[in-house]
């Protein structure tokens, strides 16, 4: 009779790695990745790891603080991240599982199913069901106009990726299209072209700039509007003839739905951390699916491969490389497909000779 492995320990440290050059957005600039490393041990011996990314040090030390928190109510439970999920959300119904509270119990669901795919001896992809598998990979641009951004463009194409996605919500569409159609000459016609406005436009601004941009051959126009102004996202994706994609900023599973029952987005853009960790993205995917609505991935390259490799309906995987010096085996891309490794657990393992110079 096989015994379950039960928690016996966690660590939370806290670092803040640099990133080679600012990643410019209509909202602001980010010139560092503060995050969260867990490791949670097994009384088997395995580890469970996972990361969260907190936009800002000065959430750093809090969610790593309400990690620690958490730990005394799960400490000896037996490994079963479904069941410790909704333990958890139970005990925190009042105050809600968004924000701070929900980046910490995201990193505890990550680690929970890496450990437990570690002591199955699988990937994450497999023990979910499915099989890791290549996948379609877009690079990131930023804020950085024509110019900039023709040039980052063309280095992710040479690099041999099919898309890139550019931020844009610049002061005038004229702007917009500009440094469109600076990336489109620097690339040529094949190459796939997305672009986030990160929030910045009111819905009737956003339908007007829409009526421009649907001549300019993107794949997706990104969150033009507040995230969470659904009804304002579906009467932009009722008046666009260019697909909406959002998801990256809704919080949990409800806030899926309610995007999903308003026809706010033509695709769904899913964050591993904001939606409630691994088990979350799975429900995720599936209410996706019943709607036949194609899902990509925000942030985590390396968690996001194994999960859309699970994943009904995989479109595309947004690739970063800002976490990449603090892991040891980071994902490979190759000829613009990530490929999904097949080696026990989500794709997370330390490289603590990095991590010590970024301790926080």
């Amino acid at each position: 009779m096989t015994t379950t492995p039960k928690l016996s320990r966690m660590t939370a440290r806290t670092v803040c790695v640099p990133h080679a050059e600012p990643h410019r957005t209509a909202s602001g600039v980010i010139t560092e990745s503060p995050l969260v490393l867990t490791d949670l041990e097994l009384d088997s011996g395995e580890t469970g790891r996972s990361m969260v990314f907190t936009y800002t040090r000065a959430a750093l030390k809090p969610v790593a603080e309400f990690m620690r928190n958490l730990w005394p109510m799960i400490e000896g439970d037996a490994l079963a991240p479904v069941e410790i999920e909704q333990k958890l959300n139970a005990r925190f119904r009042l105050l809600g599982t968004q924000g701070l509270v929900g980046m910490a119990l995201a990193g505890l669901d990550m680690a929970l199913w890496d450990a437990m795919a570690r002591a199955q001896g699988l990937s994450l992809a497999r023990l979910l069901g499915g099989a890791p598998k290549p996948l379609r990979t877009y690079g990131a641009i930023g804020y950085d106009g024509p110019a900039g951004s023709a040039r980052a463009a063309e280095a992710w194409a040479k690099a041999g990726f099919p898309g890139a996605k550019a931020k844009v919500g610049y002061p005038s569409v004229a702007e917009d299209l500009a440094a469109i159609r600076a990336m489109r000459d620097a690339t040529g016609p094949d190459f796939v072209l997305m672009v986030d406005y990160n929030q910045s436009l009111s819905p009737a601004e956003a339908i007007q700039r829409m009526r421009v941009l649907d001549e300019a051959g993107l794949l997706w126009v990104e969150e033009p509007t507040l995230a969470h102004d659904f009804s304002g996202h579906a009467a932009i994706a009722e008046a666009a003839r260019t697909p909406i994609q959002c998801g990256e900023n809704w919080w949990g599973l409800r806030d899926l739905q309610h995007a999903l029952d308003a026809h706010a987005s033509d695709y769904v853009m899913l964050d591993v951390m904001k939606v409630g960790g691994p088990g979350a993205w799975m429900r995720g995917a599936a209410l996706a699916h019943a709607k036949s609505i194609p899902l990509s991935s925000h942030f985590w390259p390396e968690l996001s491969a194994q999960l859309l490799s699970a994943s009904p309906g995989a479109h595309w995987l947004e690739y970063s490389d800002w976490w990449k010096p603090v892991l040891r085996e980071p994902l490979v891309v190759e000829r613009g497909f990530a490929i999904t490794p097949d080696a026990p657990g989500s794709g997370i393992d330390w490289n603590e000779a990095a991590i010590a110079k970024h301790l926080v």
